[in-house]
């Protein structure tokens, strides 16, 4: 499979303009197409015995390695995508009202760098119509979050009841839910992420949810020390289950000026994203003492990326640009090579191994 992916389908994917290839892929697994081909090599499930029982904010996982949110928005794939061996998948971003997003084109492939670049804006059909299909789905077998964030045109002061809106509509459906305080793409979405905001916005979710469903909170990139050791002391204090780190960066390094140029505005994800996210990872895990999972995403492409994030303290992980650029056979790779990892380093367990290069 992987010799057919890099010499025939990817070639013609990336020939096309890269929200058009999304959304032909998208029809390709929606109609199981992906999953009936043959991938090869062992399995997700042969990995297990070397992860342990991976259980995190009440919930078990059948493997850590996790699609993010931003790939299925609207909720349509997201058994296929199960069956090619994400342990979990994060639909969304859902917003209340259902929304186009900004003016195409949004989505950008920087392949020199194992890129992209997005301006998407939230666009999907809004949470009437994607709760529909959470009804829908079967998930025995893997673990679903829903991934909500504030409509375009509702001002930050009324940002709150936005939320909650969604988060009423959504959360009977979820095993967890992640609050986006931390796209780009949103305009001034990301002052939610300054503590006062986001006190009274967490607080507030957490007490609509009154136990139920976990609450998971994504942050950016771009913070600072001190604000991250904030938004940590939040989520400790309001017992919040954890943290995604992290989102796109508004930086441009490790891309060429003449491309950020050419693009313009978006969040940058892939290769460049992967140390500033692992070195966040690392500054939570720190901060917070190893109290509070955190859910590793930012440059994933192997099994060895992964890892690192383990490593930096991350409990789960989660890719997308890695996805898009490895194919059908990314999430199964990472898992059998993860455990491989695992295994020859000396770890018992996926437990044993996160946080092991941080000195809390």
């Amino acid at each position: 499979m992987s010799l057919l992916w890099e010499k025939l389908i990817k070639p013609a994917m990336f020939s096309l303009d890269a929200e058009r290839a999304h959304d032909i892929g998208m029809s390709a697994l929606r109609s199981g197409v992906a999953a009936k081909m043959d991938i090869g090599g062992p399995t997700p499930s042969d990995a297990a015995s070397a992860f342990g029982e991976i259980e995190r904010f009440g919930l078990k996982f059948p493997n850590p390695v996790g699609m993010a949110a931003g790939f299925d928005k609207n909720c349509i794939a997201v058994e296929q995508l199960a069956d090619l061996g994400f342990g979990f998948v994060e639909i969304g971003t859902v917003t209340f009202e259902p929304q186009q997003g900004n003016p195409k084109p949004r989505l950008f492939r920087l392949p020199n760098e194992n890129a992209l670049i997005n301006r998407l804006g939230f666009n999907n059909d809004g949470a009437v119509a994607v709760v529909e299909r959470l009804k829908k789905l079967d998930r025995r077998s893997y673990i679903l979050g829903v991934n909500i964030g504030r409509n375009k045109e509702v001002p930050n002061e009324r940002a709150i009841e936005n939320y909650l809106q969604t988060f009423d509509l959504v959360s009977p459906f979820a095993d967890y839910v992640a609050i986006n305080v931390s796209s780009p793409n949103t305009p001034e979405l990301r002052d939610l992420q300054r503590s006062e905001n986001l006190d009274l916005l967490l607080g507030a979710v957490r007490d609509r949810s009154q136990g139920r469903v976990p609450i998971l909170v994504k942050i950016a990139p771009d913070l600072g020390e001190a604000d991250i050791e904030e938004i940590v002391e939040i989520c400790l204090r309001l017992e919040i289950a954890g943290i995604i780190a992290t989102n796109t960066t508004t930086s441009r390094e490790g891309i060429s000026a003449a491309d950020s140029e050419r693009i313009g505005p978006g969040g940058l994800s892939g290769s460049p994203l992967q140390q500033r996210s692992t070195e966040v990872i690392s500054t939570i895990y720190r901060h917070s003492k190893g109290k509070l999972p955190i859910i590793g995403v930012g440059g994933i492409f192997d099994a060895n990326d992964a890892f690192r994030k383990i490593a930096a303290g991350a409990s789960l992980v989660q890719a997308y640009t890695g996805f898009v650029y490895g194919g059908p056979g990314f999430a199964r790779d990472i898992n059998i090579g993860l455990a491989s990892l695992l295994r020859t380093g000396g770890f018992g367990s996926l437990d044993e191994a996160v946080g092991s290069a941080v000195k809390v």
